[in-house]
Formats: structure tokens, sequence, C-alpha cells
């Protein structure tokens, strides 16, 4: 049973991917965040327009990533399927376990196996091709609550982002903390994530924080 948020999260969505998503809406904010300073500081901020548009702007791609996934996952299911099929109508064992070879390469995996045993898997993956029967390439509800999941990861990103416009009268000094926050929230994400690939935490928060400033600075420098 799912002991936190993270837990949560990862239940529904692939931690990667989970991931990945919070860090764009943390940038997408950040970004605009930055951006309006830079742009408007001579036309002075508006508090005002810059909430509305930090969380226009992070729910709309909230809801565009979603759907982007459930395009995704549609597709994946549908190639599946197709090579299932095509598996069936092979012409020889031997052609079909080669398409199993090169859908799922065993070379790419993070560990070293044997020919016999990589062969194994695969002769048991033909096994279970060959005695299944096809059935529809459909989204399921876990799919859709991965969708709502990525729309949700996207977007409450914005939060932390305007919620210093609302407590702080000072539109500049707001703004500031404002980029101090999604600044901690990137080495925060790093850090919690840390622990779903083996790394150290720590390290990995750095890592996050400075790919995600480098990244709002190319986004920035090229008008994004």
């Amino acid at each position: 049973m799912a002991s936190n948020p993270i837990d949560r999260v990862t239940d529904i969505i692939d931690p990667g991917d989970a991931l990945g998503e919070v860090l764009f809406g943390l940038i997408m904010a950040l970004t605009l965040t930055v951006g309006s300073r830079l742009v408007l500081e001579e036309e002075g901020l508006d508090a005002h327009e810059l909430i509305v548009a930090t969380i226009g702007c992070n729910v709309a791609w909230g809801i565009i990533d979603a759907v982007l996934f459930v395009l995704g996952t549609t597709f994946y299911k549908s190639r599946r399927l197709r090579l299932f099929r095509q598996i069936k109508a092979a012409g020889s064992e031997t052609a079909a376990l080669k398409m199993l070879a090169k859908e799922f390469p065993i070379d790419e995996a993070p560990f070293s196996a044997k020919a016999a045993d990589a062969d194994a898997l695969y002769r048991s993956l033909l096994t279970l091709a060959r005695r299944a029967d096809p059935v529809k390439a459909s989204l399921s509800k876990a799919d859709l609550f991965a969708a709502i999941a990525v729309f949700f990861l996207v977007s409450v990103t914005s939060i932390p982002a305007v919620t210093p416009f609302l407590l702080i009268d000072s539109a500049h000094i707001a703004l500031r903390v404002s980029n101090l926050v999604l600044i901690m929230l990137l080495f925060v994400s790093g850090y919690a994530w840390a622990k779903f690939s083996g790394g150290r935490p720590f390290y990995a928060g750095m890592t996050m924080t400075c790919l995600g400033l480098l990244l709002v600075a190319i986004a920035v420098a090229l008008g994004g």
C-alpha cells in the first residue's frame, strides 16, 4: 500500500515519466517568472497577469502532455498488438525469435545475460504469444488515471510559483521568492527521485538543479 504521495504517484505512472513531468512543469514556470523579470523590468511587473499567465501556461501544457500521453499509449499498445500478430503469422520459429529479439533487446539491459538464458527468455515469450489470443488495443482505466496524473503533475507545479505573489505585497520581492522556491523544488525533485535510480540524493538534486537552470537559460535566450 502506498505510504506517501510519491509512492501514490508512482503506482499510477512510471517514476521516470513522473519526474520528467514535474521537471517540465517547474521549468515552464521558472522560464515564465525569470523571463518576465527580464522583459518587464522597465515596464513594471503586474502580479495578477503573471499569476494568470503562469497557471494558464502550466495547465495548458498539462492538457497537451496528457493528450500526448494518451496518444503515445495507444500507439504503444497498437504496435504491440501488431507485433503479436506478426509473431503468430511468422513462417518459422527462427523468424519469430528474431522479431522478439529485435523488440526486446537484451544487450541494452543493465546486466550481462548469457546467450542461453536470453534464448530461453525469447522462447518463453514465443510460447506465451502462440498460446495467447489477440485482444483489442484499447485504453484502460489505469491509462486514463496515468493521463490525469500527467496533467496534475505539470499543472500543480504552477502553485509554488504563484503562491509568493499571493502572500507578498511587493511584486519584485515575490518574484525573487518565487524563483528561489522553484529552484529549491528542482533540487528536491532530483533528491526525492534518486531512490528510484539508486543514485546519491544530494548529487542527483544538484544535477537536476543545474540541468533545470541550464534549460531555463536556453529557453529564455531563445525567447521561450
